[in-house]
């Protein structure tokens, strides 16, 4: 039986994204088998968070929301098997019975466990990767209906590729996750001058789990979040009014109706954000609110370099004046060995852009790429950029073996929509 969404109207979280597709709501994995089977262009979604055209399609478009849920763990080794369709803020309680926790994760926590594997979503932390290096096997449905269990050992060409393919290789329907016992974390947020953290960000990096700030372009204060592993009595954050998400919607309403507040606004850090420290499972201190709606591009360059782009990106930013309330985001994260990984053998730092989703993005955009592209970036698969196959094969490695794996599993392109199409064939 196929369910559609009323009227076949999508759209991802901020809007930017809109397709009318046949969407079919997925009941099980044998109904997803049918689909895939009888289907000559189909795509997956899962929470639509990506901001890029991922899964932008005016024909078959299937959700696995029904697919979710922790369906086998292994105590001696710390591992869950996850149906793909998980968000990723079921995970923390889902796994907690189990004394199991996410090694790592981003802050935002509303998308879906396939879907965050599949784009190379990630945190922050000198010695923690993506999300998807800690993926220990999945399992794939292919073109033709047929499912693939991959590993190290079965299948371990498509495992290397598959962790991060952007949903062009099959479907994902199950992943094992490595994972570890439980664990608290304290989060720690202070304000600090721009000029100590060029100074000083060596250091702290290997003085902190995770460390990460956000500069602004009319500021010389930053946001400086660190998170470290404690025995601490638990604090969980505070819900005051107005929170952090509410005033960057208020900040950035108001600079968009009158752009000359926005230098003002930016120079009040100080009263907006105080010292904070918190200390609560890594489930719940990981992800923060973010109600404000963007959209945003975001590179990953090589960690030598970071500094010294970010420093290039904010001077142009304010130099030509940009109408961008929103901050630079900064943070660091392993390399791994996934073939299409923004990582691949490259300890990176990643560099984000966020524009207020009722303002051109573009402009603000198009001035920032060029930077970040000079500085060796990759772009992050699953948010905005420009680069097509011709500039992306010289960026990976694993490109072409990438490519030639992706024809032999998919001959008749069943995966590929038009911007697939434009990543990975326009020259």
């Amino acid at each position: 039986m196929k369910i559609r969404q009323a009227e076949g109207r999508w759209q991802n979280w901020s809007g930017s994204q809109q397709a009318r597709p046949e969407i079919i709501q997925v009941q099980h994995l044998q109904h997803l088998q049918h689909i895939v089977k009888s289907s000559a262009q189909i795509r997956a979604v899962g929470a639509g968070h990506s901001f890029s055209a991922l899964a932008t399609t005016d024909n078959i478009l299937v959700n696995l929301d029904h697919l979710r849920g922790v369906v086998a763990w292994d105590k001696a080794n710390t591992r869950a098997t996850v149906q793909a369709g998980t968000r990723l803020y079921e995970l923390g309680k889902d796994l907690t019975p189990f004394n199991q926790a996410l090694i790592n994760q981003g802050d935002i926590d509303q998308q879906s466990l396939a879907g965050a594997i599949s784009t190379a979503t990630h945190g922050t932390g000198v010695d923690l990767p993506c999300l998807a290096a800690f993926v220990q096997g999945f399992e794939l449905l292919t073109a033709d209906g047929e499912l693939l269990q991959c590993n190290q050992q079965q299948n371990s060409d498509i495992f290397q590729a598959g962790r991060v393919a952007l949903g062009s290789l099959g479907v994902l329907t199950k992943i094992t996750l490595q994972n570890r016992p439980c664990y608290k974390l304290k989060e720690q947020i202070r304000l600090c001058r721009l000029k100590e953290v060029f100074t000083q960000l060596e250091h702290w990096k290997n003085q902190h789990r995770h460390i990460e700030f956000w500069a602004f372009i009319h500021s010389d204060v930053v946001v400086l979040k660190t998170l470290d592993e404690t025995d601490d009595a638990i604090q969980p954050r505070e819900d005051g009014w107005p929170s952090e998400d509410n005033l960057l919607t208020v900040c950035s309403e108001l600079t968009r109706i009158i752009p000359a507040s926005n230098s003002y606004l930016q120079k009040l850090l100080g009263v907006f954000v105080k010292p904070s420290c918190y200390v609560d499972w890594s489930s719940r201190i990981f992800p923060t609110a973010r109600n404000t709606k963007f959209n945003e591009m975001e590179y990953q360059l090589p960690a030598d370099l970071g500094l010294q782009c970010l420093e290039e990106v904010l001077q142009t930013l304010k130099q030509q004046r940009a109408p961008i309330f929103f901050p630079i985001e900064f943070r660091y994260v392993k390399g791994d060995d996934i073939w299409l990984s923004p990582f691949y053998q490259r300890d990176s730092v990643s560099i984000s852009i966020h524009q207020f989703y009722k303002q051109d993005y573009q402009a603000v955009f198009a001035l920032v790429e060029p930077i970040l592209q000079k500085y060796q970036g990759r772009p992050h698969w699953g948010k905005l950029h420009s680069m097509t196959a011709t500039g992306l094969r010289e960026l990976y490695p694993k490109w072409d073996e990438f490519m030639t794996l992706r024809q032999q599993l998919d001959p008749q392109q069943k995966w590929l929509n038009p911007y697939l199409k434009q990543l990975f064939l326009t020259e």
